[in-house]
């Protein structure tokens, strides 16, 4: 048929002329008469060249490959992905309707205090990875932001914070038990619009990183206030803390995608580590950022009687004149101005910053090894960016 249609436009088939004739006639006769010898030459050549050569079957790897972008910095990244977060802000701003005027208030100030979308960012990307072509990645980036909202409503009030990303926390705007229960509320539409999916290993996913999450905090809570928690007790409030939800949103990405069960649990490692990283990264900004780029106050954690990773280190390096000045400062809850200089010093001294960020480098390393696992891609490279950056913003 291929050649018909060929030999046809070449002129040397003629047209069908009875209706409901089933093949074109190839004439010999006048239709072709009087043309010269040099379309005859023509019609011959194509004639051997469609018996000769027929037209090649289509393969997918003759088709081209979709544009790799080229991503520097993190902010190349929100450039790309500029529409599909703004899908999520649409989600989030569609499923904040309680009927409660309030409610909206408190999710709404919150929700707009300058958050990054790092864990919906991350789980957008983790599906087009796997390649999934929908939009409903949207809607389940805005639940992961409405549970990570919900956390920090609760670990403000846990924390006795007033400041949430250089703005006045919650629960000093509206106190405690409005901001306590507008986080439970955050928590319920959440789990009310990710039934929707009727999606089971979402729902799974989902259900334990909140799980672990609350198993953090308690576990953080018995902590609080004692310097000689050991470090792998510290990595374990951090994996269940911080690094369970952005661990399940890169899996629930994937899972989205109906990715293989490998590629979702490499996702689901590499969010881990990330997330990791992040928090140890996040812990030591509290020593050496400035508070207004920071958004909260500098040694805000020592002064809650949070041992972290930088404060650990220190405690196994120092004098034990000044670990009993610190132990004594994070039981008693104070901190002056001298104090928090003198730890700031010892920990430049003992290579406690360096040390801490040192093993956020390596989380941030094997996570972008389970990358290698996914073919080179815009989003590929969009989550190995987003990792580096985990480790060098300045809040």
């Amino acid at each position: 048929m291929y050649g018909m249609k060929y030999a046809r436009n070449l002129g040397w088939v003629a047209p069908s002329s009875a209706q409901g004739e089933r093949h074109p006639i190839v004439t010999m006769g006048p239709y072709w008469m009087g043309h010269s010898s040099v379309k005859i030459a023509a019609v011959y050549t194509s004639f051997i060249c469609l018996t000769l050569f027929p037209r090649l079957p289509y393969h997918p790897r003759m088709a081209q490959s979709p544009a790799i972008a080229t991503l520097h910095s993190m902010s190349d990244v929100w450039d790309a992905y500029r529409g599909e977060l703004d899908g999520v802000e649409d989600r989030v701003r569609g499923n904040l309707d309680s009927s409660v005027t309030l409610v909206n208030t408190v999710a709404a100030h919150i929700l707009s205090g300058g958050g990054k979308r790092i864990r919906p960012l991350l789980l957008l990307l983790s599906a087009r990875l796997c390649g999934y072509p929908g939009a409903e990645h949207h809607q389940l980036g805005s639940i992961v932001e409405f549970i990570h909202t919900a956390t920090l409503l609760h670990d403000d009030v846990v924390d006795d914070a007033d400041l949430r990303r250089g703005r006045r926390a919650a629960r000093k705007v509206w106190g405690n038990q409005i901001s306590i229960l507008v986080g439970d509320y955050l928590y319920t539409k959440a789990m009310c619009k990710v039934v929707e999916f009727q999606n089971q290993g979402i729902n799974e996913v989902l259900a334990e990183a909140c799980n672990k999450m609350a198993e953090g905090e308690v576990l953080q809570l018995y902590y609080n206030g004692n310097p000689s928690m050991p470090e792998l007790e510290y990595i374990k409030i951090v994996e269940h803390k911080t690094a369970g939800l952005i661990a399940a949103a890169c899996r629930m990405g994937a899972i989205l995608a109906e990715a293989s069960e490998t590629q979702q649990e490499a996702l689901f490692r590499f969010g881990q580590y990330l997330g990791i990283a992040f928090q140890v990264a996040d812990d030591t900004l509290d020593y050496i950022a400035n508070g207004e780029s920071l958004g909260k106050t500098i040694g805000q954690d020592l002064r809650q009687g949070k041992a972290t990773l930088p404060l650990l280190h220190l405690l196994q390096q120092c004098s034990e004149q000044d670990r009993q000045m610190i132990k004594d400062r994070m039981e008693t809850r104070t901190l002056s101005t001298s104090d928090l200089e003198r730890i700031l010093f010892l920990m430049a001294d003992f290579g406690s910053i360096t040390y801490a960020m040192d093993r956020a480098s390596a989380y941030i390393a094997a996570a972008k090894h389970e990358l290698e696992r996914f073919d080179d891609s815009t989003a590929r490279r969009a989550l190995s960016v987003a990792a580096d950056y985990m480790i060098t913003r300045d809040r």
